[in-house]
């Protein structure tokens, strides 16, 4: 009778170790996506532009920000666990009809955006992904073409004023439907 008692302990001491080890992970992956930006941002020229900050200004910040939230992470996890978590509020399995949904859109809209445009190809991905969303949370009529029509109708009202303040206020160039520049 005694030794359930001490196997309880141990499974508790075996789970902490093993949230541990979980968290100690998360802050090195962390840490080396901080590495991959810094690696990435070698090759950027650092000619100074106007005020005196060069296109490499901002990936070394984004790389620095990225080791410290890193190192961060890596001391919580190693002086006693991440504070203050939430209790996980997810499906106990990913849901795999879902992910195949959004990755359609993300792919679609990669291999369309210059047959299609900007606007066209991200209405699609928002669409599709919206359609993933919808059906992981288990919303009734997911697929009904008035979903259908409002997503496609909300990705267009999206799409739509980010190209244009991108290629006509920032002069920055996305690939269009059409030569004039407005689709």
């Amino acid at each position: 009778m005694s030794a359930a008692p001490t196997s309880a302990p141990s499974a508790q001491g075996a789970s902490a170790a093993s949230a541990t080890r979980a968290q100690v992970a998360v802050g090195a992956g962390v840490l080396l996506t901080a590495a991959a930006l810094a690696v990435g941002a070698i090759d950027i020229p650092s000619n100074a532009g106007y005020g005196g900050v060069g296109p490499n200004f901002l990936p070394w910040l984004v790389a620095a920000v990225l080791a410290l939230c890193g190192v961060l992470l890596v001391w919580e996890a190693l002086s006693g666990g991440f504070r203050a978590m939430d209790e996980p509020s997810g499906a106990a399995q990913a849901n795999v009809p879902a992910f195949v949904w959004v990755s359609a859109g993300l792919l679609l809209n990669a291999a369309l955006i210059a047959k299609l445009g900007f606007i066209l190809s991200c209405a699609l991905c928002y669409a599709l992904a919206v359609q993933g969303l919808r059906r992981a949370a288990g919303q009734p009529h997911a697929g009904s073409p008035a979903n259908w029509v409002k997503d496609v109708i909300t990705g267009l009202l999206i799409s739509g004023p980010v190209f244009w303040t991108f290629t006509k206020f920032l002069a920055i160039n996305l690939p269009g439907l059409t030569e004039t520049g407005w689709l």
